[in-house]
């Protein structure tokens, strides 16, 4: 039997009083495990934490493509509107591909980078969340694993995915800033 201290976030385990049909008093109660308070979040990162750090980058609209979520960065209507993030779930080729390996498991993002030498480099800096798939060779974009990544790690990824897709000059004012 455990109980809950006061929304405290203290979870105990009563010690033994010999009783088995009343509950110990406070006293005999010993911690078990003490649960961080919530602004110290320990969750995982999720799709809405996505859509919550894009928010806060100018120009970026927000889109279904192929029935997934996706980011944008650019005037909307305008020719120049660019993806830089979107949900990524994997296809039958895709899983097909994995063969005998498990494939990460979780909501994945797949965010734009600036060059192939920048993907290998961000795929070597966080190789517990980021990672490739064959379907991606040769294109300038990593996926990230949600469950797995800091929110830190995301919100540096989606900043720099949307550098890479940004005009020019919304890139330079939003640096400069």
């Amino acid at each position: 039997m455990c109980f809950d201290l006061g929304g405290y976030g203290i979870v105990s385990s009563p010690v033994s009083t010999g009783s088995r049909s009343a509950p110990p008093p406070p006293s005999a109660v010993i911690p078990a495990v003490i649960a961080p308070p919530a602004q110290y979040r320990t969750s995982v990162a999720t799709i809405d934490d996505v859509a919550q750090a894009v928010a806060e980058l100018p120009e970026v609209t927000e889109d279904e493509r192929f029935g997934n979520r996706t980011w944008y960065v650019g005037q909307m209507g305008r020719k120049g509107q660019k993806a830089f993030a979107w949900e990524r779930p994997f296809s039958k080729a895709d899983l097909r591909r994995f063969g005998d390996q498990t494939p990460p498991d979780g909501p994945i993002l797949a965010v734009r980078v600036e060059d192939l030498g920048e993907k290998e480099a961000v795929l070597a800096a966080h190789p517990d969340a980021f990672f490739t798939i064959p379907h991606f060779d040769g294109y300038a974009a990593v996926l990230i694993e949600l469950p797995k990544v800091s929110l830190s790690a995301l919100r540096e990824a989606l900043t720099d995915a949307w550098l890479a897709c940004a005009p020019p000059r919304l890139a330079a004012e939003f640096l400069a800033r």
